[in-house]
């Protein structure tokens, strides 16, 4: 008998445990542009913060590059991508909803839908500011940004090879990194390439990939690309 009351109580330390890996949320309002919240909890990982966080009646989790935010602070966001049943790997935790956005602002009209897309903008527009001092040739079997930027439909679902400088990266997320690049050159104010890979890059570095062009990738919630490669290596 005190084989099996042992046994039992593992088992129950175990499940116990388990739950608490799993963050279960409520899903968030959506109706409002602009979301006023209140800072409940605070997970620190690598690359994001993780924020439990109160909006009128509802608790729900956010993610957003690493910060230090006050906890009970107020702070307010725009629209927000979520994922569910994501993983963090850094905190060893699947979060069953999580909403990841760009930027907290302690002020409500600092916010607004742009702010929100962690991968770019809405509706496919620039979000990484342009670096005039970026003047890069294009490698060699390469084309440059403008240049597919310009063609689009020529390299739709075709391989490229392009070479940049790393203006922006966003890490593990729907399971990939998120790498923006400028060359210099662009086609109608379109000059920063977004590319999916699995490769850990950072911001200045020089890089060359390659990978499988998508045109009008529409990933739902408004995050809109007109050109992204996906499935990038570094060549």
């Amino acid at each position: 008998m005190r084989l099996i009351a042992v046994m039992l109580l593992g088992v129950v330390l175990m499940t116990s445990c388990v739950r608490k890996k799993k963050e279960v949320v409520e899903p968030i309002d959506t109706s409002s542009m602009v979301h006023e919240v209140a800072v409940k909890k605070v997970l620190q990982a690598n690359a994001y913060t993780y924020l439990q966080v109160a909006e009128n009646d509802q608790e729900y989790w956010i993610a957003v590059e690493k910060m230090e935010p006050q906890l009970g602070g107020t702070y307010f966001f725009a629209d927000a991508m979520e994922m569910k049943d994501f993983k963090s790997t850094d905190l060893d935790t699947v979060f069953s909803s999580v909403f990841f956005v760009q930027k907290l602002s302690t002020s409500k009209a600092a916010s607004s839908p742009a702010m929100a897309n962690p991968h770019g903008s809405a509706q496919g527009r620039q979000s990484v500011e342009l670096d005039q001092s970026i003047q890069l040739e294009p490698v060699k079997g390469g084309i440059t940004i403008g240049q597919l930027f310009a063609s689009k439909a020529e390299y739709a679902g075709k391989e490229v090879l392009v070479r940049g400088k790393v203006t922006k990266v966003n890490n593990e997320i729907m399971g990939r990194n998120w790498v923006h690049i400028q060359d210099g050159t662009d086609a109608d104010g379109s000059y920063d390439l977004t590319l999916t890979t699995d490769a850990s890059i950072a911001v200045g570095d020089i890089v060359t990939m390659q990978g499988t062009v998508a045109v009008d990738k529409d990933f739902g919630a408004g995050y809109f690309y007109h050109v992204i490669v996906e499935g990038a290596v570094v060549k």
